[in-house]
């Protein structure tokens, strides 16, 4: 486990935008309205030392209606599954994306019933090495000695158990879901990782693209043409503003509660510049603070959802919900502690979520 217990004595720091993976939505049952496949966008806070220097975090797809077959491999989910995360990796077995199933990418287990309610530093290489073992043996072999191997491949899973993750999530079809299946299964899976202009971010800005063209561009102002976790987060919620059959909705994943540090708040590129080295930089030159201070105002400004709904899926299993089709927040219903569908206007605190800001995408 030497290289889990280097990371963890690094706070969980990795090279580039993207941290430890991860991503997502509340468990939420429409009563007599269709339920619709969806793809979100993950936006994961940075956390560790890094992310004082690097505040970017990390960015992933989740689809509720693609799983996956093995973590390069994805088809169309069963009854009962929840769906998959996929991301562009770093160092993993020169692969260049993975797919992992919802609850294990989030909490490193397999089903609801055994995500444990606070985590500490011990137990998060256990339980991530213990899924290794059951699950990842192909793309993470122990080494001779039995221990674990080196590498990024804890990315893979336990992602809420070291920071706070956002989502924001559109509509997709069957048909356009089966096409990403067949494009992802047919195309090469070779490692392209690049920290500034193939990274995480890019890949999640290109996968959202194949469902909504040219919703999500590279920010040549605000962030200096790198995609940034944040500027896709941004260009899908503009776009989404101008194109509301998208049905945005957004969301939130808290971080596991325990001993392990809280991860931070996720900025932009211009915006990290001026939150971190702006002083210095008005020493320096006032006239590119001036420039970049425009270019945050103008082209990088943009919140995380407050008080958005919250995804708890050990509530959800404990309340045995049927989630089978499960759908991000509508703002339309929510489930009491008995299970039933209520109103929202008539929801009462203690339910699964609540929809007040199911489209509470804020700017600053």
């Amino acid at each position: 486990m030497r290289a889990q217990e280097r990371h963890l004595r690094q706070s969980g720091s990795i090279p580039g935008f993207c941290g430890v993976t991860s991503a997502l939505f509340c468990l939420v049952l429409l009563f007599g309205l269709p339920v619709h496949a969806s793809v979100a966008v993950l936006v994961e806070q940075p956390y560790g030392g890094l992310s004082r220097i690097n505040p970017a975090g990390h960015s992933a797809v989740y689809l509720d209606h693609v799983c996956a077959e093995s973590p390069t491999k994805l088809r169309a989910c069963r009854e009962g599954e929840l769906g998959v995360v996929l991301s562009r990796y770093d160092g993993i077995d020169q692969y260049d994306w993975l797919a992992m199933p919802l609850v294990s990418y989030l909490y490193a287990v397999d089903s609801p019933e055994q995500i444990p309610e606070t985590m500490d530093r011990a137990g998060e290489i256990l339980i991530r090495d213990a899924y290794r073992r059951a699950h990842l043996e192909a793309i993470a072999p122990d080494l001779e000695d039995g221990k674990a191997p080196p590498g990024n491949w804890y990315q893979l899973v336990g992602s809420s158990y070291d920071r706070t993750i956002y989502g924001f999530s559109v509509k997709t079809t069957p048909e356009q879901d089966a096409g990403l299946i067949a494009a992802f299964n047919d195309r090469k899976n070779v490692e392209r990782y690049n920290g500034a202009f193939i990274n995480c971010a890019d890949f999640v800005r290109v996968t959202i693209n194949r469902f909504y063209p040219h919703a999500i561009h590279r920010n040549f102002i605000g962030d200096f043409g790198i995609t940034s976790p944040k500027s896709v987060a941004r260009g899908l919620a503009h776009y989404s503003v101008k194109h509301p059959e998208t049905g945005l909705q957004v969301f939130v994943i808290p971080q596991v509660k325990g001993e392990i540090p809280r991860s931070h708040a996720i900025q932009g590129v211009s915006e990290s510049l001026l939150k971190k080295y702006g002083v210095p930089l008005i020493v320096l030159s006032p006239t590119t603070t001036a420039a970049i201070f425009v270019a945050y105002i103008s082209h990088d400004r943009f919140a995380m959802p407050k008080n958005a709904p919250t995804l708890d899926l050990r509530e959800a299993e404990a309340k045995n919900v049927a989630v089978a089709k499960p759908v991000v927040p509508s703002g339309r219903t929510v489930l009491t502690k008995g299970g039933a569908v209520v109103p929202a206007a008539t929801a009462t605190p203690g339910t699964v979520a609540s929809p007040a800001t199911a489209n509470g995408v804020t700017e600053e």
